[in-house]
């Protein structure tokens, strides 16, 4: 379909065969550049952020000695993971509205109404945030799973050579789960142009257009709303054979640098 003129009525066999015309229309578009930064910009930061956020989280909680606390964190974390985000965006919404719960609290502390929702000095954070939010849970467990399959025996022999906390994260901690981290950092960087269709969509408003938009949305409405199958087709194909590559990369670059194999 990306490299025909394709007719519903007339199926794959008798539509047009126009080679990569569709590309070049689709690259010559002005709102294509500018969903293409954003779903790099918007990806780069969910997948930085979702690893840092729950290791950093995963390293505290291992450092609590209560039980009952440690469990109450990681169920309070992990509960927007089982939610959508037409659920999930409806909270986001009432939250972050010019009269949500945020506003109140502004106006309170003697500040004004920020409206975040149009706003694209604020939208994208949000976006970013709110994803970091919804997934830190499930990665936090991941973390915490690896944690506790460092040989403790490591840690007694570092204590016996005086080191503390600090020296026992550096040189022991973070170089047994260094793997768990290089294999979530591989699926991250697989999914690098897919920024989150679902949540932007729900999320999304044309005013916010310019910070938010990405391939996901832009393929929408170029065959969605405007009908345009082949054109999305080829955007779409775009987006996959640069995700492929950016898999490729990363799993290059583990191999050489961890010796992390997959198979």
């Amino acid at each position: 379909m990306a490299f025909q003129e394709f007719k519903p009525f007339l199926g794959f066999g008798g539509s047009e065969w126009v080679g990569f015309e569709q590309f070049k229309y689709v690259f010559s578009l002005p709102s294509f550049g500018i969903a293409f930064r954003n779903t790099f910009i918007i990806a780069f930061f969910k997948i930085i952020l979702n690893i840092l956020v729950p290791l950093s989280l995963s390293l505290l909680l291992n450092e609590v000695t209560s039980n009952g606390l440690k469990r109450t964190v990681q169920t309070t974390i992990f509960i927007p993971f089982f939610f959508s985000w037409a659920i999930l965006g409806g909270i986001v919404i009432e939250i972050f509205s010019y009269d949500g719960v945020i506003n109140n609290a502004i106006m309170a502390l003697g500040g004004d109404q920020i409206p975040f929702l149009v706003s694209n000095s604020w939208f994208r954070q949000i976006v970013v945030g709110t994803d970091v939010w919804k997934g830190m849970g499930y990665n936090t467990v991941l973390f915490l799973a690896a944690i506790t399959n460092v040989d403790p025996t490591l840690y007694e022999a570092a204590m016996v050579d005086g080191a503390g906390k600090w020296k026992q994260l550096l040189h022991i901690t973070l170089p047994c789960i260094t793997p768990m981290i290089v294999l979530l950092t591989i699926l991250g960087l697989g999914g690098i142009l897919n920024a989150g269709f679902e949540q932007i969509f729900i999320l999304y408003n044309p005013i916010v257009e310019k910070t938010v938009d990405i391939i996901d949305t832009f393929v929408y409405r170029l065959g969605i709303v405007s009908t345009q199958y082949s054109a999305a087709a080829a955007a779409g194909l775009f987006k996959s054979v640069v995700s492929m590559v950016f898999v490729g990369a990363s799993y290059w670059v583990a191999y050489k640098t961890t010796d992390y194999r997959v198979f």
